[in-house]
């Protein structure tokens, strides 16, 4: 027989689908309100839990924004300073495998940050009916060492005090003694709620006076968690600062979430900054600009200029300051000087080129230290080794010379010519009378 057409089946199906036609549409749920964050379902276009990837600019994606464990965009987003505060309920209604969760979830939370005394400091306080102080901002200083005090921690008992543990935290760990930077230092203050239940104190008031003193408090709730106490004790804006998880199964997944609210854009890195030199990230999670050795940073606070320090007044040179493209000076020497090996200071090179020679017409060098004079062709150095006359100059005053000198030989010569006659006739009288005296005695 040919087998009946599948036609003819639908009747029957229609009739066993009947009854969940008529079922009513399903409620709302009570936590997916607007103002708080849901994990623990698969959202449309991702999954649990995830973002979509944030986009560079220009529309390409930040490269890492996908991969676990890392920021958003390898090498653009990087961990901020902080003074964070971990404030855990351990109350009886967190299971002990739960409360392991729960420290997962912070250790996770805390292999995201840069820990250090100038990065993140990290503290705990734990809190039920009691409330517990595990560890202070100041106590461990590398992320070992803390993940393993978080593994130590150890519930405590009935009852969820939250308030007093705010108020704990407010007012024995955010201070300048226990290891809290001050508001100088611009370092945020933030503090992560961890509860599964309602706060059996007053919260809002508490909480309103740690942010008043500039704490920023993040809300997550677990499960039986009452969410308009979530929202009083979380800071503006409530979407930012209140999260909800169903199971403490999933909450390690906020992990993430966490590691992107503390996450600080490395703006150098996305080459946006515009630094014509260099770009340097600062803490508040901005950045300013420098310039290359010997230049200077301009008004616009961006751009750079050579710096003259020859202005400055700073070189050392000795004679001469010439400012170089490069940011950079020499020194140089005035003409008839030369640089020494120091390049600093000069020594003279031709004392003719010093223009204190005092040379009529010309300067003969001898070296770096002499020099004598010379003079133009037609031109003859006179006596004082330094001025010149004209050659038919110097004749006529020799031959003027020369006629003087002739003029007082001939008065001289006839002195002596005058003396001589003088003095023959006075030796011809001494004879004449030496002849007489004796003749006279030859005769006697």
């Amino acid at each position: 027989m040919p087998r009946p057409a599948p036609a003819r089946r639908l009747p029957g199906l229609l009739l066993l689908l009947w009854p969940l036609l008529l079922l009513p549409p399903a409620a709302p749920d009570p936590v997916a309100r607007p103002g708080f964050r849901r994990l623990g379902t698969r959202g449309p276009g991702g999954s649990p839990g995830s973002r979509p990837s944030p986009a560079a600019p220009g529309g390409a994606p930040v490269s890492g924004a996908s991969e676990p464990g890392r920021a958003r965009g390898a090498g653009v987003c990087k961990s901020r300073p902080l003074d964070l505060v971990f404030i855990i309920d351990s109350s009886r209604s967190v299971r002990p495998l739960e409360f392991t969760k729960v420290k997962t979830f912070v250790s996770r939370i805390i292999d995201t940050l840069d820990i250090g005394p100038a990065d993140t400091r990290v503290a705990v306080v734990n809190y039920a009916s009691t409330v517990k102080i595990e560890f202070q901002l100041q106590t461990y200083t590398d992320k070992q060492s803390l993940k393993q005090a978080v593994g130590r921690i150890t519930p405590l008992s009935t009852g969820t005090m939250s308030g007093l543990a705010i108020q704990t935290a407010m007012d024995e760990i955010f201070t300048v003694e226990a290891g809290a930077r001050g508001p100088s230092s611009n370092i945020p203050k933030v503090a992560i709620i961890v509860t599964d239940g309602r706060p059996q104190d007053q919260v809002n008031e508490v909480a309103a006076r740690a942010q008043a003193s500039g704490i920023e408090l993040y809300a997550v709730g677990v499960d039986r968690a009452d969410m308009e106490s979530l929202k009083m004790m979380a800071s503006e804006p409530l979407e930012e600062h209140v999260f909800y998880v169903e199971t403490y199964g999933v909450i390690e997944k906020l992990s993430s979430r966490f590691q992107e609210t503390f996450c600080a854009l490395d703006k150098c890195a996305l080459n946006t900054h515009g630094c014509e030199h260099i770009c340097v990230n600062d803490r508040s999670g901005s950045y300013h600009c420098e310039c290359y050795e010997g230049y200077t940073l301009n008004e616009d606070r961006k751009t750079c200029s050579a710096q003259d320090k020859c202005a400055l007044g700073t070189h050392g040179c000795q004679h001469i300051c010439v400012n170089d493209r490069t940011g950079s000076h020499h020194c140089e020497c005035y003409e008839g000087y030369t640089l020494n090996a120091d390049n600093k200071t000069c020594s003279v090179r031709d004392k003719c080129a010093l223009g204190s020679h005092g040379c009529q017409h010309i300067c003969v060098s001898d070296g770096a230290a002499s020099y004598h004079c010379d003079c133009y062709p037609g031109y003859t150095l006179n006596e004082d080794k330094k001025t010149c006359s004209a050659i038919e100059e110097a004749r006529r005053l020799i031959s003027t010379e020369d006629a003087c000198g002739c003029e007082a030989t001939l008065a001289f010569q006839d002195k002596v010519s005058s003396y001589l006659q003088r003095l023959n006739t006075k030796l011809d009288d001494m004879l004449e009378k030496l002849k007489v005296n004796e003749y006279g005695q030859i005769h006697r």
